[in-house]
Parts: C-alpha cells; structure tokens; sequence
C-alpha cells in the first residue's frame, strides 16, 4: 500500500506539475483585471516544442544534447523521495534528503555545463549568476533540511514530515519550524527563478539569470527544460506545502488532495508575490539568500538547544 500511495503521489506530479505555472499566470492576471491565459497553455507550449526540431551548433557537444535530459532525470528521481500531503514517498530511506540535494545540484551543474558548452558570452553570463545564486541558497536548503530532521524522529524525508504535525508546530519547535518555512520559500523563488530573484518574463538578456542559458535550445530539448521547471516548482512546493499545512487524516486519498491543494495555494502566494513586488537588484540577491542562510541558522540552534 506505502508502495501504490508513492507511485500515485509520482504519477501526480508528473502530470500536474505544468498546471502550477498556469495557476501562477492566472492569478497575476486577475491580479491585474485581466481574463489570463488557458489553463492547459503550458501543455500546449510542451506539446508544440516536442513536435519542433532541434537545432544544435557546430561547436556544440554531447552536453549540450546531456543537459535537458539529464536535468530533467535527476529532477524526476529527486520527486520519488518527497512525500506529499503527509503521505510516503515512493522511496525512502535515512539522510535521503541529502541525496536530493544532490540530485537537484547535477540537474544543476548539468544545464550549466550546457550553457557554458555553446560558447555564447551570453550564456556564459547567466550561467555565472545562476552558479553565485545557487552557491547561496544550497546552504540554506540543505540547514532547513537539517534544522527539520532534528526537530523531528526520523531521518529520511517521509519520516520527518510524518513526524511533524500541529501539536509540533504549538510547541518549543513551532518558532524554528516558521522560519524554516520563510527560509524555504526564498529558496522555492531562488530555485525556480521567480520575482523577486528572477523575471521568467522578461526577454533582456542583461538581466536574465536562468533563461539566458537557454537561449540556445529548442524544440524537444526546450520542452525538457521547461518540464524539468515545473517539477523543481513541485518540489519545492511540497517541502514548504508540508510544513505549513501538517494536516493527517489518515486517508490516503484525503491527504494527498490536501497536499495537492497546499500546492495551489504556493502557486498562488507566488503569483501574489510576483504582481505586487518588483524584482531586486542583481547586487540585493545575494542578501536575500545569505538572509534564507541566517535564518536556517536561527531554526537549528533553536532546535538543537
């Protein structure tokens, strides 16, 4: 049953993961008094690139064709460890959360690599940023991470947020465990290049970070990316969606339509977030990440006391 429960869990997230940007658009075009795109247009986008060819550059190698797939591999693999709405994740086992991060870091380092590999000085710019970016913000995931797994008896991802519920959150550790959560929402916006950090909108190539590096693929290798994206924003969801709403009915199908509905409501506070504030200065980035570090620090000394 704990094995069915993940596989579903995985097969969601791979099917829902695209209608989270869809949320995100529509509600920074209600926000704004318009009607908003369709809800299905990220799976037209994805179904369109899939049917376009690729265009590869002669200076190009096999990591320029390894990035997309490879990112979207370890994406993927790094889903099957992250438990949704209080339920198991498909695989488990203790200081797993130390493998995702892993996995998140080779998705990274990978389409980087990709980007480096076209010889574009513009490509090269983002993928400097993104480094900087995320040299700053793995520390703060990889403390939340910690700060959480002391705070509660297990050490594998399914067990810790089992472990963690509305009476945890009213003790001693519910003050470590908010800003656990602050901590892990500046990483979600750093991870998925969403305003502040980032503008996924924007098309100057001066002031992009993660979709500079992309400039250069297209058809089924840009459909992967952008798939890829999704299921990071999923990801992240999830660890900030199971700990703001610790919620355990028992109910397999209850709670993961309670985590699910957590997910909307992320996507949501992100399209919130991205009509009323304006993105932050290349040089203020930094700040707001070492702040995500800091206040994962505060959580695990409080916890640890």
């Amino acid at each position: 049953m704990l094995a069915l429960s993940g596989f579903v869990q995985l097969l969601l997230a791979f099917a829902l993961a695209p209608l989270l940007l869809s949320i995100i658009n529509r509600t920074k075009a209600a926000f704004a008094g318009r009607h908003g795109p369709p809800w299905l247009l990220p799976y037209q986008e994805l179904w369109k690139l899939l049917h376009k060819g690729a265009v590869y550059s002669r200076t190009a190698t096999a990591v320029f064709v390894a990035g997309p797939i490879v990112g979207l591999a370890a994406t993927g693999l790094a889903l099957s460890f992250l438990p949704v709405g209080g339920c198991p994740a498909l695989v488990s086992f203790p200081g797993d959360f130390l493998l995702v991060a892993y996995l998140l870091g080779l998705a990274r380092f990978l389409t980087v690599a990709a980007a480096l590999d076209t010889g574009s000085s513009f490509e090269g710019m983002g993928a400097s940023r993104e480094v900087l970016f995320s040299t700053l913000a793995e520390p703060a995931l990889l403390l939340s991470l910690i700060t959480l797994a002391a705070a509660s008896p297990g050490a594998s991802l399914s067990a810790i947020y089992a472990g963690i519920d509305s009476a945890v959150l009213a003790s001693g550790a519910g003050p470590a465990l908010v800003l656990v959560m602050a901590a892990l929402l500046i990483v979600l916006l750093s991870e998925n290049a969403r305003i502040p950090i980032d503008d996924p909108a924007t098309h100057l190539e001066l002031t992009m970070i993660h979709e500079v590096m992309v400039l250069d693929h297209g058809g089924p290798d840009l459909a992967l990316i952008h798939y890829a994206s999704s299921l990071k924003l999923w990801l992240f969801g999830a660890l900030l969606v199971g700990l703001a709403l610790p919620l355990r009915s028992g109910f397999f199908l209850l709670d993961l339509l309670g985590g699910i509905a957590g997910l909307a409501i992320v996507a949501v506070i992100v399209g919130l977030a991205e009509s009323v504030m304006a993105r932050l200065r290349l040089a203020r980035v930094p700040q707001l990440l070492v702040a995500a570090s800091v206040l994962s620090v505060v959580a695990l000394v409080l916890v640890m006391r």
